[in-house]
């Protein structure tokens, strides 16, 4: 359990198997929040309080490790097409679960009306076709999977909770840390990732988080960091963000994952 989401510790857990059969959601609405993780303990404990909100647990854990590789063409279209906030947007990664060691291709794209539609396969070396279909099939035909390259990396803890009244989800992303491929890593301390994932209008968790002064903030593990990252990209999109929040960022005092391969 990340130490500073105490409140997690009182939830009632559910399991993996019950929490992907009742709230996967492949395809959603996202809202994310920018948090101090003060902020982010006391929304877990509320949520507790009044929606009964149970944590993902396994095996006595609360929270568990990710890393991201990001592919994007040499031009970078996956990033500029999110920069210029475009209806018809992509990422590709790979996802590696680290307490596990289960890894996975994932492809996001645009559904209808601003949904977020997401498609992944596990990562057994041979992911390019997955990975063409699902581009080709959300209008990115012109892409080709020998196109893209690593180019972000990212690590974080996560937190999931489960709202079992509607079977929404909330994520709590700590520790969160970005690194370019062979470049030293930059961590973004005190700070938590927010992000609600419902099937179709407000969580209990939006409410909530605008009750309290909150609001959705543009930001994309991906954009954000690279942006914070690299000095030549277009950044409007993401300005708020990088101006109050990105700032902070200070090199990582403890390994960092890293991992390089690609879809082959």
């Amino acid at each position: 359990m990340t130490p500073q989401l105490r409140a997690a510790a009182a939830l009632a857990p559910v399991g993996l198997e019950e929490l992907v059969a009742r709230a996967a959601r492949q395809t959603r609405i996202d809202r994310k929040y920018v948090l101090p993780l003060a902020a982010a303990d006391r929304l877990v404990a509320e949520l507790g309080r009044t929606g009964g909100a149970r944590v993902l647990d396994s095996a006595g854990a609360r929270d568990f490790g990710y890393a991201s590789l990001y592919l994007d063409t040499p031009d970078l279209a996956g990033y500029h097409l999110a920069a210029r906030g475009r209806r018809r947007r992509f990422k590709v990664r790979r996802r590696t679960y680290l307490d596990s060691g289960d890894a996975y291709v994932e492809v996001k794209t645009r559904g209808a009306r601003g949904t977020t539609v997401k498609q992944r396969v596990p990562d057994d070396g041979d992911a390019a076709g997955f990975v063409e279909a699902a581009l080709a099939a959300a209008g990115h035909g012109a892409v080709r999977s020998h196109h893209l390259s690593p180019v972000l990396h990212t690590a974080y803890r996560r937190t999931t909770l489960l709202l079992p009244a509607t079977d929404d989800r909330v994520t709590v992303d700590t520790e969160l840390t970005w690194w370019l491929p062979g470049a030293a890593a930059l961590t973004l301390p005190g700070l938590a990732v927010v992000e609600t994932k419902t099937g179709s209008g407000v969580s209990a968790a939006d409410r909530l988080l605008w009750r309290s002064g909150h609001r959705p903030a543009r930001v994309s593990k991906y954009g954000t960091g690279l942006a914070a990252l690299r000095g030549d990209l277009p950044d409007n999109r993401w300005w708020p963000v990088l101006r109050r929040h990105f700032t902070a960022l200070t090199p990582c005092t403890s390994s960092c994952p890293a991992d390089d391969r690609i879809p082959a």
